[in-house]
């Protein structure tokens, strides 16, 4: 055999393991499923939809505000967003943290938002207030 041959070889070889590794992993594009991915032109059995992922979220939620202390699950319940990052629901990313702040309980969503809630005392009781009128107004419209 030539080198040149043998290269040639060599080069489809490495091709062919490129392919079988390429199909393997493709074949797992979707890590909930436990399998691998359906056909082209198929479909799966079941769909979720958009409000069984919002009864998970709300159960995860529900079960991490559920580690608190009653008393202090009745204020994350009125406050119901992070006094930081108020785009996060208080218990989706773990159990509602509490820091003091000028002697009043606020609850952010994680240790991240510490810092910030201490830096300005003011401000960070505005935005509990405010949530608070939100999380009320909301609950009253149901």
């Amino acid at each position: 055999m030539t080198t040149d041959t043998q290269l040639t070889r060599s080069g489809w070889r490495l091709a062919a393991i490129v392919a079988a590794g390429s199909l393997v992993l493709a074949g797992c594009s979707n890590p909930n499923s436990g399998g691998p991915a359906p056909a082209a032109g198929t479909q799966a059995i079941t769909k979720a939809r958009p409000t069984d992922a919002r009864n998970v979220h709300n159960a995860e939620v529900k079960a991490e505000r559920d580690k608190l202390s009653p008393e202090d699950r009745i204020l994350v319940d009125a406050q119901e967003w992070c006094a930081i990052n108020t785009t996060e629901r208080l218990g989706s990313m773990g159990p509602p943290l509490k820091v003091m702040v000028k002697d009043q309980p606020v609850f952010i969503c994680c240790k991240g938002c510490q810092k910030k809630a201490l830096a300005d005392p003011d401000k960070t009781l505005a935005a509990v207030a405010e949530l608070k009128a939100k999380a009320t107004a909301e609950r009253d419209r149901k």
